[in-house]
């Protein structure tokens, strides 16, 4: 054996971490030992290679194996998954919060429809003898006394007719002041644009001209609509800034004045 270890050039091997000595790598390896012939060193070599691939192998192997479990796993996972989504649709106290949100949904379609067939949702205009109809025919309006010929006042109509359908609960309308005398003497319509908010057909507050605005004529929509909803006529829509800050940025901006767009009186 001495003889062998000589010829090969090595007293041990270290393989995967174990220290054989060369008699123990010969017996497992299944090979002769010293006393039946003299070791081949190539032979040797080989069948190290063959046990580092076959180790490999199992390795793999056993790599192999866990992927299956895992998804053998998941797959388990995931059916039981199902089977609570299936259980939880089949879930009575489920099927009322269901049946109740339809029925709200229905509920408010049906409301919005009244409304509509009550003049909300567009920015209209009146004549003098539909005034008295339209202010009490609903809970809350808006109506803007104008003149056709003065620019804040087109200014005006245009915030409005944006607000109108964004806001269903109230009625927006315009009358024209030139075609109303009774009621601009009756409401002391002055100063033009003037808009008067009505309450289950009482005038209770009104905006004359740019004043609460900012006296600018650039104003954003959202300033109006701040007005308005602090005046209590529509109420503040989800998802939208704080109506403060939106109202003092909106005082704060620089903008253009004009000194021949000032609000226009009778």
């Amino acid at each position: 054996m001495r003889a062998v270890n000589e010829r090969i050039g090595i007293e041990a091997w270290n393989y995967k971490g174990l220290n054989l000595g060369l008699v123990d790598l010969i017996l497992a390896c299944g090979l002769p030992g010293p006393k039946e012939r003299e070791m081949d060193p190539d032979s040797v070599k080989s069948t190290l290679s063959n046990l580092a691939f076959g180790n490999v192998m199992a390795a793999a192997a056993r790599d192999y194996q866990k992927d299956l479990l895992a998804q053998e796993k998941a797959q388990s996972s995931t059916a039981n998954e199902e089977v609570d989504l299936d259980e939880l649709m089949d879930d009575p106290e489920l099927e009322k919060l269901h049946a109740d949100r339809i029925a709200a949904l229905k509920k408010e379609a049906e409301k919005r429809e009244a409304l509509k067939r009550q003049g909300h949702g567009d920015y209209r205009e009146i004549t003098e003898g539909d005034f008295l109809g339209e202010v009490t025919g609903s809970e809350k309006v808006v109506c803007h006394f104008y003149h056709k010929e003065f620019y804040r006042c087109k200014i005006m109509d245009k915030h409005l007719k944006a607000l109108a359908p964004k806001h269903m609960d109230t009625k927006f309308i315009k009358l024209d002041a030139e075609n109303a005398p009774f009621f601009v003497t009756k409401l002391a319509v002055k100063t033009l644009p003037c808009v008067i908010i009505f309450r289950k057909g009482v005038a209770v507050d009104r905006l004359v001209g740019f004043q609460d605005l900012g006296a600018k004529d650039d104003f954003a929509m959202r300033t109006l609509e701040v007005v308005l909803i602090k005046k209590g006529i529509i109420s503040e829509k989800k998802n939208e800034d704080d109506e403060d800050d939106v109202y003092d940025e909106s005082r704060r901006r620089t903008v253009r004045s004009s000194v021949n767009h000032d609000s226009d009186s009778d």
